[in-house]
């Protein structure tokens, strides 16, 4: 094609364009002069990339915070996470009151709060999904429950359902005595474990309902029987999982995601402003699961803990952790393990050989269950490295990383590795994962001295409560129960230009029911942008 040609064409070309922009331009005219004419209304539609693993979305049963993410939107409880300050705010409950003596708490619903059947969510709803969170088999946060007199007797199968005390007093009236005071009972309430579900499957009592889920993605729309519909911007939501972290940051350039919360190439994610790290309410650390070998006697794991490599262990993570609960305000300074002691680490283990009667020079040997991951590679061979010199020889046993959290309980390995955020601005978040009877608890350690600490620390709300809880956590430390590496950070890739209703919190959790997306128009409205050049 020669150089008129190309001209001619481009005249046409920008002919056409003009034509257009005249014919929106003219269109929006129209509408403004006639403000009646019927415009269909754009569906909101969000596309969010989430991690790859198998999403339990039975809130009951669930313990991923990818999960928790999801759940926000399909179920909802008598209060819901405020979506910046993740304070509790009412949801299903419009007011609650408190005993004189704190243990009994009555809470009022609200009447027009429907599941997604159209079926009424009552007080006796409530009841029944408190019911079988307690009887559900390997329900992580049930014992949180404990509180509630007669739960715990129940939950481990010693008491009946009828000694629970959780009364309907009314369609719209719920009571529960508890067994000690708990001012942090309004943040419990808004897990996911505590919401409200219906009897038969796929109701929900929350904005959205569940539509479509596979291994690739998980579809929500917007539940029309919900309550505050309304004020629910968003008509569907995809979570689409993938762990390719190029295919992610490609995904968010090119509008195909709008929010990435998994794996992303930071490096080829064009808007830099569009990335959020934000300081995580979490710990990881690595734990001692008691298993009845000398690794149960404490002696033998605070000289461990004395030779561990910390610096190394340390090493290029974003903030450090010594200890195990996030530091929070009015929390005490607890001491935790923040150098290793060659020396000590040997003395120590002298002591404890001696006391059980293990002769110096025989080799003992210690399991640590690891993935794939070249990161949970490295740590182990550290400390193999390191504790060498004490006469142990750690052995690792690798597990898929989809399956490990899970597989904790029955694999026969005295080590393995946790990230845990806190589920509500407490210490406690932390320190109930090893009270003696918690179904948290995966170390199968357990200290009545411990347990004291945080009863007791129930009854206080101010600093005093905070001061019982960092004696718990000393006395975990002093233990060696376990290895603190570090208080991870969460990443997400969001356009907060674009989609509203989301904020940066040390949870990462961001309520679904908020999100939105925002309308986006050019600085100029229909102004043809045309790039000249010569075609000679």
């Amino acid at each position: 094609m020669n150089s008129k040609i190309l001209k001619k064409t481009a005249q046409k070309a920008f002919l056409l364009l003009v034509l257009c922009a005249f014919k929106v331009h003219s269109q929006d005219a129209v509408q403004e002069e006639n403000p009646q004419a019927d415009v269909p209304k754009q569906k909101q539609v969000l596309t969010v990339t989430a991690p790859v693993h198998f999403y339990n979305l039975n809130p009951h049963t669930a313990s991923y915070n990818s999960e928790a993410q999801i759940l926000s939107g399909l179920f909802e409880g008598l209060f819901s996470y405020d979506p910046v300050t993740l304070e509790p705010q009412y949801a299903i409950a419009v007011s609650y009151k408190i005993s004189r003596d704190s243990k009994r708490w009555t809470f009022t619903l609200r009447e027009d709060a429907l599941f997604s059947d159209g079926t009424p969510v009552t007080a006796e709803s409530v009841k029944k999904s408190w019911l079988k969170l307690l009887r559900t088999p390997g329900a992580p946060y049930a014992s949180l429950f404990d509180i509630i007199k007669g739960a715990s007797d129940f939950r481990t199968g010693n008491g009946s359902e009828e000694n629970v005390a959780i009364y309907d007093l009314d369609e719209h009236t719920l009571s529960i005595h508890l067994t000690t005071p708990a001012s942090h009972l309004p943040r419990l309430l808004c897990m996911a474990s505590f919401a409200v579900t219906g009897t038969e499957e796929n109701v929900y009592s929350g904005p959205f309902v569940l539509s479509e889920i596979n291994e690739n993605q998980a579809v929500l729309e917007k539940n029309e029987h919900y309550y505050d519909k309304e004020n629910t911007k968003l008509d569907r939501i995809t979570f689409r999982f993938c762990d390719d972290a190029d295919e992610n940051a490609f995904a968010f350039n090119t509008g195909l995601s709008d929010w990435v919360s998994g794996a992303v190439n930071l490096s080829r994610t064009i808007s830099k402003d569009a990335v959020h790290v934000t300081a995580e309410f979490a710990t990881e650390y690595m734990f001692f699961k008691m298993r009845g070998n000398i690794w149960s006697n404490a002696e033998f794991r605070q000289a461990l803990l004395e030779a561990a490599p910390w610096d190394s262990l340390r090493e290029n993570t974003f903030v450090q952790a010594s200890t195990l609960v996030y530091p929070i305000g009015n929390y005490p300074s607890v001491r935790g393990y923040s150098y290793t002691d060659g020396e000590e680490a040997s003395s120590l283990m002298k002591i404890a050989r001696r006391n059980a009667g293990i002769p110096d020079g025989e080799i003992l040997e210690i399991v640590m269950a690891v993935t794939e991951s070249e990161y949970m590679q490295k740590k182990a061979a550290l400390l193999k490295e390191a504790w060498e010199k004490l006469g142990v020889s750690l052995r690792t046993v690798e597990i898929p990383s989809d399956k490990y959290l899970h597989s904790i309980p029955d694999v026969d390995a005295d080590i393995f590795s946790y990230t845990w955020i806190g589920d509500f601005a407490d210490p406690l978040a932390f320190l109930e994962l090893f009270r003696g009877n918690s179904t948290l608890n995966v170390t199968n350690w357990s200290n009545p001295d411990f347990d004291a600490l945080l009863n007791e620390a129930a009854l206080y709300t101010n600093e005093k409560h905070n001061s019982l809880l960092g004696q718990a956590e000393q006395l975990l430390l002093d233990e060696a129960v376990i290895l603190p590496v570090q208080h991870p950070v969460s990443l997400n890739v969001i356009d907060l230009n674009a989609v509203g209703g989301w904020a940066p919190n040390s949870f990462d959790i961001h309520p679904l029911k908020y999100l939105f997306k925002k309308e986006t128009k050019p600085d100029v409205p229909n102004v043809v942008m045309l790039c000249q050049g010569s075609a000679d």
